[in-house]
């Protein structure tokens, strides 16, 4: 309209003109010479004005099909501006393929990395989210404040954040660390969170630890007690039965001590000679197993025992899948945990004798969690494990039995961390319950 609007003009004010200069020429005497000076610049004026308008209208066309990307407008093949319009063009072209080329590289990366990123509004409502979330915690976020406390920090923190905090999905713990980066984009502010979990780190170094701590602890008293047991076993030899003393006693107590201290400082031997295990597992021999069959020979080997002390096994077998593992060792770690649950429930049954109704049942089931793991559940219907001891039954040394080294279950755990998984304890309202879960 506006081309159309402008020309009309042109043409009407053309046509006043010549009126006037027609008027001026007839009543005033001017001269014909100046009369069309004047009329051919007004003409010129006007068809000037017009190309202008005309220009403008095509900058913009053009203007606006490159914003949107049209090839289809723009300025004819022979413009004078054809070539700079194509340059243009190409250019920008060019830049919004590498733009998306970029966004897809970035999605892509977000999709197959294992951290966690949600990126919120400064509301805390979720805008974009990659698939490790819902993986890591076995949920979909649409908004912070479904991250608890942490959430509620995270929405108040006006500056950068770094925190950790314990998760719990379904009855697996896990430990995560969270980071906070507050950013301004395109005038708004976003709020971009990372979460990652840290349990496998923090396990390995308690483990490092561990080791480190059993190898000078069984360095240094393994070197005391082979001497001392040595000299235990030579003074009882060399004690001369003609040696005399006032009171008989006196060498019967001396006998007995000797004897005493050469046999103490053998099962601490052999004590040491066990733990020493906990630092120097062999590297799990891998090798594809159903899990089923091995649950069912772990059930024929105990069932003797259990059939004696009035015990039950329950057995559920949910899949039937492989599993790599080191079949020696995962056999140990089960055997230790039957092992365990019989003599509590022994014991149990022995206190608790004026309750026949109860038969002492332990419970064996392999199945997958939510991230689609294999896990083996060795639990029973005993008095469980004390609330403030829950956290000490995998430490080393620890331990509540009163003939116990408090090794073994520290030592399943050991075995299971070098087959890529973990020993958890779970908490049932009745009972003990460990599950072994395969990474």
């Amino acid at each position: 309209m506006r081309p159309y609007f402008s020309l009309g003009f042109s043409l009407v004010a053309l046509s006043s003109c010549s009126a006037l200069l027609c008027y001026l020429l007839i009543n005033k005497g001017f001269s014909a010479t100046l009369l069309l000076v004047v009329l051919v610049s007004i003409a010129l004026s006007a068809h000037i004005f017009t190309l202008f308008t005309r220009q403008q209208k095509q900058a913009e066309i053009v203007i606006r099909a490159l914003a949107n990307g049209d090839s289809t407008l723009g300025l004819s093949q022979y413009h004078p501006m054809r070539q700079q319009f194509d340059q243009v063009k190409a250019q920008m072209q060019t830049a919004r393929f590498n733009a998306e080329q970029q966004a897809q590289f970035l999605q892509a990366l977000l999709i197959h990395v294992d951290l966690a990123v949600l990126v919120s509004d400064n509301s805390g409502q979720v805008i974009e989210s990659n698939p490790a979330v819902s993986k890591l915690l076995g949920k979909n976020v649409k908004h912070l404040s479904e991250l608890g406390a942490v959430g509620d920090l995270l929405l108040k923190a006006d500056r950068n954040v770094r925190n950790t905090l314990h998760w719990q999905t379904g009855e697996q713990q896990d430990t995560l660390s969270i980071a906070l980066s507050i950013a301004e984009i395109q005038g708004k502010v976003r709020r971009v969170v990372s979460i990652q979990s840290i349990h496998d780190q923090l396990q390995l170094k308690e483990q490092q630890a561990y080791k480190r701590l059993t190898k000078v602890l069984t360095h240094e008293i393994a070197n005391s007690i082979t001497p001392l047991s040595s000299l235990a076993n030579t003074c009882t030899t060399l004690l001369p039965q003609t040696l005399c003393f006032d009171e008989l006693e006196d060498k019967q107590d001396l006998q007995l001590a000797l004897t005493t201290l050469a046999s103490r400082t053998e099962h601490l031997g052999d004590f040491i000679a066990r733990f020493r295990q906990v630092s120097s597992l062999p590297t799990p021999k891998l090798a594809p197993y159903n899990l089923a069959s091995v649950l069912t020979q772990i059930v024929a080997l105990h069932q003797q025992q259990a059939l004696s002390q009035g015990t039950t096994f329950e057995l559920n077998i949910n899949t039937q899948q492989l599993v790599m593992l080191d079949n020696s060792q995962i056999e140990q770690v089960l055997v230790n945990l039957v092992k365990n649950a019989l003599e509590v429930l022994a014991t149990s049954q022995q206190h608790n004798a004026q309750n026949p109704n109860k038969t002492p049942t332990i419970q064996l089931t392999l199945a997958q969690n939510h991230a689609q793991q294999l896990y083996i559940e060795v639990s029973d219907n005993g008095p469980g494990i004390a609330e403030h001891v829950i956290d000490m039954v995998f430490v080393p040394f620890f331990t509540t039995k009163q003939q116990g080294s408090g090794i073994g279950l520290s030592l399943s755990r050991q075995i299971m961390l070098n087959h890529g998984g973990d020993l958890v304890y779970v908490q049932k309202p009745q009972g003990a319950c460990f599950r072994c879960v395969f990474g």
